[in-house]
C-alpha cells in the first residue's frame, strides 16, 4: 500500500514539473522569428507584436525594418527571414522568380497611399506634387523604395517628367527648375527630414503621419489614379535555417497578420485593409 501511495505521489510530482517547465506557452518550444518589414510598417508593427507576444509568450519576433529593396537585397543575399512584407508587390514579385517564397502563403494585407506634407505651418507655397517646384527643398526616398518610386510615377503622369527606365534625383530636381533634393534610403528618413525642418517638403505614405498630426500637414493625398494602388503583399520566406518550431511559428505569425483583430489595428494607423 505504502508503494503504491509513493508512486502516485512520484506521478503528481512529475506532473508539477512539467506543468512548471510549460509556462504559459501551453508546453510549446521557444522559438525565434525573423520579420523583414517596410520602415512604413515599424509602428504598427511594434504594436501587433505585443499583442501576439500576450498569446504567444514563446515566441520572439524580431523585426528588421528597412527600405523594400534594401530587404530583398538582403534576403536574396542570404539573410535569414521567415517573413516578408514590404511595401510593394515588386520585390515580392522577384523573390518569387528567385524560387524563395513559400507556394501559398502570399497575400495583400494592406493599401496605402502617398501624401505631400510640410511641418505644421511652415507656410511653404506648395500645396502638392503640381508646385513642387516652389519648395525650397524637398525629401524624397531613392528609386529603390517604393514610396520613392510612387512618386517618381506621379510626377510621370502628371508631366512633370518625362517616363524613363530609371529617374535620377538629379533628372526630378531639373524637372523642378533646379530644387533642392535630399535622397532618402526610406520613407522614416523622409520623415525626419520634414520634421527636424532640413527640407520644406516630402513624399511619404498616410499611415507615417500617425501620431505626428500635431507636427506635420498634409498638402495632399496623392490620388491612386497617379500612382496606382499602393499594395503591401506578405509572405513566408524559405528558410532552410529554421526549425519545426520556428516554421510553425512564423506560419501563425502570418495567419494572424491576415486576422481581423490585425486588420482593426492597420486602420488605426491609417492603413486602408479592403484590398481584395
Amino acid at each position: 500500500m505504502k508503494k503504491r501511495v509513493l508512486a502516485i505521489l512520484l506521478a503528481v510530482g512529475m506532473m508539477f514539473t512539467v506543468s512548471g517547465c510549460m509556462g504559459k506557452g501551453g508546453g510549446e518550444e521557444e522559438t525565434e522569428i525573423q520579420v523583414f518589414i517596410a520602415a512604413s510598417l515599424h509602428t504598427v508593427m511594434e504594436e501587433l507584436g505585443e499583442m501576439y507576444k500576450e498569446e504567444h509568450p514563446e515566441v520572439k519576433v524580431t523585426y528588421n525594418a528597412d527600405s523594400s529593396g534594401t530587404l530583398l537585397t538582403q534576403i536574396e543575399e542570404g539573410y535569414e527571414c521567415d517573413i516578408f512584407f514590404p511595401a510593394a508587390k515588386k520585390q515580392m514579385d522577384q523573390l518569387e522568380a528567385d524560387g524563395l517564397v513559400k507556394e501559398g502563403t502570399r497575400a495583400d494585407v494592406v493599401n496605402n497611399q502617398v501624401v505631400v506634407v510640410a511641418g505644421k505651418d511652415s507656410g511653404t507655397k506648395v500645396k502638392g506634387l503640381q508646385n513642387l517646384k516652389d519648395a525650397r527643398s524637398i525629401a524624397l526616398a531613392g528609386e529603390s523604395v517604393p514610396a520613392g518610386k510612387y512618386t517618381r510615377q506621379a510626377l510621370i503622369r502628371l508631366g512633370i517628367l518625362e517616363e524613363t527606365e530609371a529617374v535620377t534625383t538629379q533628372q526630378i530636381a531639373d524637372a523642378l527648375g533646379g530644387v533642392e533634393i535630399s535622397e532618402q534610403d526610406n520613407v522614416s528618413k523622409v520623415l525626419s527630414a520634414v520634421l527636424e525642418q532640413s527640407c520644406e517638403v516630402g513624399t511619404t505614405y498616410y499611415s507615417d503621419t500617425y501620431g505626428y498630426e500635431e507636427k506635420l500637414d498634409v498638402l495632399e493625398y496623392v490620388s491612386y489614379e497617379l500612382t496606382g494602388d499602393v499594395i503591401y503583399p506578405a509572405a513566408r520566406i524559405v528558410n532552410e535555417e529554421a526549425d519545426e518550431a520556428q516554421d510553425r511559428a512564423a506560419d501563425e505569425f502570418l495567419e494572424f497578420i491576415l486576422s481581423d483583430k490585425a486588420k482593426t489595428v492597420f486602420e488605426k494607423y491609417y492603413f486602408d485593409t479592403d484590398v481584395e
